[in-house]
């Protein structure tokens, strides 16, 4: 049995149902004030910022923007983002359910590792029932927005056994490949294979993460 190590958006997460929305009208808030140009976002640049925590995020997006302003427009995505969720726009990739339950099933312990806030992570798990697969949460807000690959050596030690990390974006391949872990990348995801090229199995289908945690274990 293993410790499987989830990501959470673009690979249980079908977030650009509500990260799209909710980040074009960000967009046109920050470009009716002036503070960017108007201009069309398409679904693969918006896509591109998930999985990157909202700090770094805003920081690489749009750093001329006075840090200020940069934080207003967070706040403001993540509550048209949260609005959104709460009104059931939000939904797990089809298939997401079965897979987990069937790892769970196994003998697997789950592990919840997202780039995102507490409060986001607590809605996830209040609007979808993770609860019923994961035994473990961590997200980046209670490390103070270290990566990932660093989180994970503050709990590993908590935790017996091997980690298999599972995650659609550079974040999570490179969670593992610093620790030494085994990896599955999550080519349905929003990520691109070349960022997913260091995994040690690719799949293109949720319901195809059990047969490679199989082959791994």
């Amino acid at each position: 049995m293993a410790n499987i190590i989830f990501d959470y958006d673009g690979t249980l997460h079908n977030s650009m149902l509500t990260y799209a929305p909710a980040f074009r009208d960000t967009m046109k808030w920050l470009s009716d004030n002036g503070f960017i140009a108007d201009r069309v976002y398409p679904d693969k640049e918006i896509s591109y910022w998930l999985g990157f925590n909202s700090t770094d995020m805003w920081g690489q997006f749009h750093p001329e923007l006075d840090k200020e302003i940069r934080e207003k427009a967070r706040k403001m995505l993540g509550e048209n983002m949260a609005e959104r969720l709460d009104r059931g726009e939000g939904a797990l990739f089809t298939g997401c359910e079965d897979m987990l339950g069937t790892l769970k099933n196994a003998g697997h312990t789950l592990i919840f590792l997202s780039n995102c806030r507490v409060h986001y992570m607590e809605r996830a798990k209040r609007l979808f029932h993770l609860e019923k697969w994961f035994s473990y949460f961590y997200c980046c807000e209670e490390y103070d927005f270290i990566p990932k690959h660093e989180i994970f050596r503050k709990f590993a030690p908590d935790h017996e056994g091997r980690f298999i990390v599972v995650g659609d974006r550079f974040h999570d391949i490179e969670t593992a490949v610093q620790n030494g872990l085994k990896s599955i990348g999550c080519g349905y995801g929003y990520g691109s294979h070349e960022e997913l090229s260091k995994a040690d199995i690719i799949v293109e289908r949720i319901e195809d993460i059990p047969q490679a945690v199989e082959k791994l274990t």
